[in-house]
């Protein structure tokens, strides 16, 4: 593992994002904030650098190609490649349902923040993410994007109908999974993780995990050592079923 490292982490403005920015800080690491509002980004920034953190703040809009290729190229402008990337982007619609009344356009919406926005800056990120001695991805999911658990009447998550962001998690479980499969011969690691039900703006503030507590396992598969086996999906007690 590199003894200094460089993080992304997206949509760390606020939320489990900004304690993963923290964490990640703490233990040493130099972190890109990404951030689609200036003005929160700045904020967030400023808050994690008067506690004498190495952070900084990254514009980015990860729906939107330009802003990613923008991202990218200033990473590489300033620091050459890229260790960590954590994927924490994402979105809940009130709206979101069941599959026979959900509408389109929330399920559309979910689906491009979720999966394909994190899809897109995995891509342009990973020619940097190749340039390191240890990279590391890590994808925020959820047990909701758990085909199993969705399938077995006798889960917790077998009535959590939500078929725009469940979908979308499966997706982004299936991205690690082929992402892992084709870097297999390479020094990077890709990781599921279910940080919980995190009381959070994503969880109308119901959730029974607290920030800094959800955080602790994303930061732990960002930081892993080279013994951690890539493509799999875990939560705070172990291995999640796909």
């Amino acid at each position: 593992m590199a003894t200094h490292r460089i993080a992304l982490v997206t949509g760390a403005n606020k939320g489990i994002g900004f304690e993963i920015a923290k964490q990640l800080a703490e233990a040493g690491t130099t972190v890109l904030l990404g951030a689609r509002d200036q003005a929160r980004g700045q904020a967030a920034v400023e808050t994690l650098a008067g506690q004498g953190l190495d952070v900084s703040l990254l514009i980015l809009e990860t729906t939107d190609q330009d802003s990613i290729a923008v991202a990218a190229k200033t990473i590489e402008a300033e620091h050459g490649h890229l260790d960590i990337l954590v994927n924490n982007v994402g979105i809940y619609d009130g709206a979101d349902s069941v599959p026979s009344k959900t509408s389109i356009a929330v399920v559309r919406d979910t689906m491009e923040t979720n999966f394909i926005g994190t899809l897109a800056v995995t891509q342009a990120l990973l020619p940097l993410l190749s340039k390191s001695e240890a990279g590391r991805i890590v994808n925020l999911s959820s047990t909701l994007g758990s085909i199993t658990c969705n399938g077995d009447p006798k889960s917790a998550f077998y009535a959590a109908q939500a078929i725009g962001y469940n979908a979308s998690k499966a997706a982004l479980n299936m991205l690690t999974v082929q992402l892992a499969q084709e870097l297999r011969d390479s020094n990077i690691i890709v990781t599921s993780v279910c940080p919980g039900f995190v009381k959070t703006d994503l969880s109308s503030n119901m959730g029974n995990v607290m920030p800094d507590e959800a955080a602790k396992t994303p930061v732990r598969y960002a930081l892993c050592g080279d013994d951690v086996v890539s493509g799999r999906f875990v939560d705070k007690d172990g291995e999640v079923p796909w």
